[in-house]
């Protein structure tokens, strides 16, 4: 990966400060969701348990100091999250009834989105903005979401299973939705290296991501690693045929546009697989997991939200989403 921003973490003189520092940071954001210092923290914490940096001993991966510090942001992320995201109430423990709130919340609204704008309206150089700004996840799309997987057992298991295996390209490295994506990336002219762009991504955006990997790193989040994946999944096969017309109409051919086209036909799928077999399945078997499994979810649709809103907020004022300090 390549070097990223000065952060907190950078700026500590010795590791038993880290803790410290990160309570004062947190302390003066109004908002850790937009906060640049907090966000890009925490995602090179993060960072240590995927690739890891060039020149970074591996060994602070588990460094108490670096886990401390962690906790601290993690909590201040929980404690705002939970005051802004509406979850479901009043819903059975029951795989179906799981099932059920899930599409209900995740049914397609008719007002503005990304993916409407892109498909009539994006320019060229926006198209290659919305790459850039998707290319944090989706150049290791599916990893944050597989660490749940020793973490289940029975059906919900399988079909997380199920899931990650075609993500992963069903064993074919050329098949892999990370290599699609980077394929997309190369047909737009842009850097398909693995964190090429860190600092042009705006906080929010790795926002979206530090939750996957915050609760995909724990245990205790098991369920709203299930349910997040499952708002994910019921989210994506329409909106990735609008992405894919945006990118036709611009005269892009299949060789560029096959990643949205991959999943406009597997994530049909994967949302049945997801809802029933996966979240509804995992509260059935655990019912004490039912609210960790809709807050997940909740989030996921939230976060992406305010994602959107700051992407067509910037496209339609005519300036760029990215990041330009």
């Amino acid at each position: 990966m390549t070097e990223v921003l000065s952060t907190p973490l950078d700026r500590a003189t010795g590791a038993g400060e880290l803790a410290p520092l990160a309570r004062r940071v947190l302390e003066h954001s109004v908002d850790p969701l937009s906060d640049e210092d907090v966000q890009l923290t925490l995602y090179v914490m993060y960072g240590l348990f995927y690739r890891g940096f060039e020149g970074v001993d591996d060994d602070w991966e588990w460094s108490p100091e670096v886990l401390g510090a962690r906790r601290l942001i993690e909590f201040a992320i929980e404690q705002h999250l939970s005051q802004r995201v509406a979850v479901p109430q009043d819903v059975a423990p029951e795989r179906a009834a799981v099932a059920e709130a899930l599409f209900a919340l995740t049914a397609p609204s008719p007002g503005p989105s990304v993916a409407r704008y892109v498909a009539k309206r994006a320019s060229l150089e926006q198209l290659r903005e919305l790459l850039v700004q998707r290319s944090v996840y989706q150049l290791k799309e599916a990893d944050p979401h597989t660490w749940a997987i020793p973490r289940l057992v029975g059906r919900p298991k399988a079909a997380l299973v199920e899931i990650q295996a075609d993500e992963y390209g069903g064993g074919d490295p050329e098949r892999m939705h990370c290599e699609l994506f980077a394929r997309t990336m190369r047909g737009a002219a842009l850097d398909a290296e693995y964190g090429a762009y860190i600092e042009q991504i705006p906080a929010v955006t790795l926002a979206g991501v530090n939750v996957m990997s915050w609760f995909g790193l724990h245990r205790r989040w098991r369920g709203a690693t299930a349910g997040h994946l499952a708002a994910f999944e019921m989210t994506s096969s329409l909106p990735n045929r609008l992405y894919g017309d945006g990118f036709r109409r611009h005269g892009f051919g299949a060789g560029t546009t096959e990643y949205f086209d991959e999943h406009v036909e597997a994530d049909a799928v994967h949302e049945q697989i997801a809802g029933r077999d996966l979240a509804g399945a995992l509260v059935q078997q655990e019912p004490e997991l039912l609210h960790d499994v809709l807050f997940g979810a909740a989030t996921c649709l939230y976060l992406d939200e305010v994602v959107g809103e700051r992407l067509l907020t910037a496209w339609e004022a005519g300036v760029s989403s990215l990041r330009t300090a």
